[in-house]
């Protein structure tokens, strides 16, 4: 308490006298003169202090008093039961099972038959085998059509592989069995009394035996290989073997990636004879190639530098010739606004190799008389822009300029009377392979929605105007090509979508006869015009249960009676009812 009242009483002091100076200073003093007769010389007075120790008068009151506690303690009885606490439920999609194996069975009109199975294996952790059966036949009936008109096609593949951390590989087997008839006889230009029509054969038969591997490895240098041999054969004696090694290796130099893809492609094959039934014909042709590359990449700039360097030598019934090629390869892209605008150009090029299978695949209704070699894509320039109109929303638009050499173009073979060769394809109802060098100007577009994931849209076109320096047409090329799909889950339990292709005009080049001479009949080629046409397809499935689905899908439900090629006419409405099955064993 003693120094709460010392510091008390100094406080009250210096109040005052802070008062008192502020009252003298408000007064009324005066003025007087004051005469300095020398300099002041301040000194400084001996200080003194108050040499005394305060006493606290409470010091007996400081002292600590020792307090006892005493702690009483009984029970409380309590009949509060807290209650057990719940998670809060989460409602969950149950997943749905995948299963190994299915098969598919379907029939339609036109004694459609459509078949698949697949079934897969495991074996250990790593290694499996699977296979493939299809199987697709219709029995004809094409309205107008005079020759038989059905067709087969069933293939078998069969694959063994091992997934390794870094390496998988695998083999394949694969046969093919494809039948087709030569049905598309010009009888609106030519006449064929009903002798020559019984007489014809218009049936071939194309087989295809393929044997091939692939390697892929995640950590080293070579990052994937791939090899094939195909052995392709006909009814009329003709074969094809190909040869296909593709090595892609892959170098991190200096941060940058460096690649290198590598391709050894030989095809060689004999026919046995030219369309006029005279010489065989025999060809061959091996290309080397390599596209180095390496890629720069900064910010939202990416760019591949590459170059193609080719080398072919080929022969054709004893002629040979090597020739070297060089082509760019040069691709960028630039992230304009992130993901939802992306800018992308590129120039590229490459040695094709053509072949007499993938022509059948094509189109099955070529003869087996053609001439086969390499396309010499010189360049195809591009530019385009890619991104998002919304979320769920792509678009993709693209121009482009392209440059090939030795383009394989399909025409009508022409109708020769008293040809010596008197097969099945020499009634101006097959194709020949002509080739010719042709530019070709390109505008693409395309549009794909998930709307949700019930409901998926998409739709693209393409105009294309081609330019040729020795045929007069780029023959059975049309200039337009459209196609839209429509997915969509109905509920649970049902699912349909649709898909719609329009094909615009062709030129074709057929053989016309000339009524007004009778004996002998004379003959003229005649460019024609192919009608565009649109086919409209739709399906619709009910999901029995995670095993069993059910289909009905319908082909040119317009009932378009168009040609694909000319005198091809193609089938009117097609329904095929089936089911699929999913098992495990």
């Amino acid at each position: 308490m003693s120094k709460i009242k010392i510091y008390f009483s100094t406080t009250i002091a210096l109040f005052l006298t802070y008062a008192s100076f502020s009252q003298v200073k408000d007064e009324n003093i005066g003025s007087e003169v004051v005469n300095i007769v020398k300099a002041y010389t301040p000194t400084i007075s001996d200080a003194f202090k108050v040499k005394e120790t305060p006493v606290l008068e409470d010091e007996d009151n400081m002292q600590k008093e020792e307090i006892k506690y005493n702690i009483f303690s009984f029970p409380v009885a309590s009949t509060f039961t807290p209650a057990k606490g719940k998670a809060a439920a989460v409602d969950k999609s149950e997943r749905e099972k995948i299963y190994r194996n299915y098969a598919t069975l379907g029939f339609g009109n036109y004694a459609t038959a459509n078949a698949e199975l697949f079934i897969t294996e495991n074996f250990g952790r790593n290694s499996y085998v699977g296979g493939m059966l299809r199987h697709l036949s219709s029995q004809g009936g094409i309205k107008n059509v005079v020759l038989d008109d059905k067709y087969y096609n069933t293939s078998l593949d069969v694959t063994y592989g091992t997934r390794e951390r870094d390496m998988s590989w695998n083999v394949d087997l694969g046969l093919k069995n494809q039948i087709y008839n030569w049905y598309g006889l010009p009888t609106e230009n030519i006449v064929f009394t009903d002798d020559q029509i019984r007489a014809i054969d218009s049936q071939q038969s194309y087989n295809t035996i393929a044997l091939g591997g692939k390697l892929t490895m995640d950590k080293s240098f070579l990052n994937e290989a791939s090899l094939q041999f195909k052995r392709f054969s006909d009814a009329f004696g003709s074969g094809e073997n190909r040869f296909l090694v593709k090595p892609n290796f892959d170098i991190d130099v200096m941060e940058q990636k460096i690649k290198a893809n590598f391709i050894v492609d030989y095809v060689g094959g004999t026919f046995e004879k030219d369309f006029q039934g005279a010489d065989e014909i025999k060809y061959s042709h091996v290309i080397f190639g390599t596209k180095p590359s390496i890629l720069y990449q900064q910010d939202d700039l990416s760019v591949n530098l590459g170059v193609g360097v080719f080398y072919t030598t080929g022969k054709i019934n004893g002629e040979s010739d090597g020739k070297i090629f060089v082509y760019p390869n040069v691709k960028a892209s630039y992230r304009i606004v992130g993901d939802i605008l992306v800018g992308y150009a590129g120039a590229e090029g490459g040695l094709n190799q053509n072949s007499y299978a993938e022509f059948v695949d094509q189109n099955p209704f070529v003869s087996p008389t053609l001439l086969v070699g390499p396309t010499d894509n010189k360049y195809d320039v591009y530019v385009g822009l890619k991104g998002k109109l919304a979320n769920a929303v792509a678009f993709n638009v693209r121009g482009s300029i392209k440059n090939e050499d030795y383009k394989p173009l399909f025409v009508s073979n022409t109708y020769v009377f008293g040809n010596t060769n008197t097969e099945g394809y020499t009634h101006g109802n097959s194709f020949e392979v002509v080739y010719d060098n042709v530019k070709t100007v390109s505008i693409f577009g395309e549009i794909k929605a998930d709307f949700s994931k019930h409901v998926s849209f998409g739709i693209n076109g393409t105009y294309n105007n081609y330019t040729t320096d020795n045929q007069s047409e780029a023959w059975n090329l049309p200039q337009l090509n459209i196609g839209t799909t429509l997915d969509f889950d109905i509920t649970d339990k049902w699912y349909a979508g649709a898909n719609i292709f329009f094909v615009g005009e062709r030129k074709d080049r057929v053989s016309v006869q000339d009524i007004s001479a009778v004996f002998p009949p004379n003959f003229q080629l005649q460019e024609v015009t192919l009608d565009s046409y649109f086919d409209l397809n739709a399906h619709i499935g009910y999901k029995y249960n995670e095993r069993l689905t059910a289909f009905l899908r319908g082909n040119n439900l317009a009932n378009q009676q168009y040609n694909r090629w000319a005198n091809y006419p193609v089938q009117g409405v097609q329904v095929v009812l089936g089911a699929n099955y999913k098992f495990d064993f």
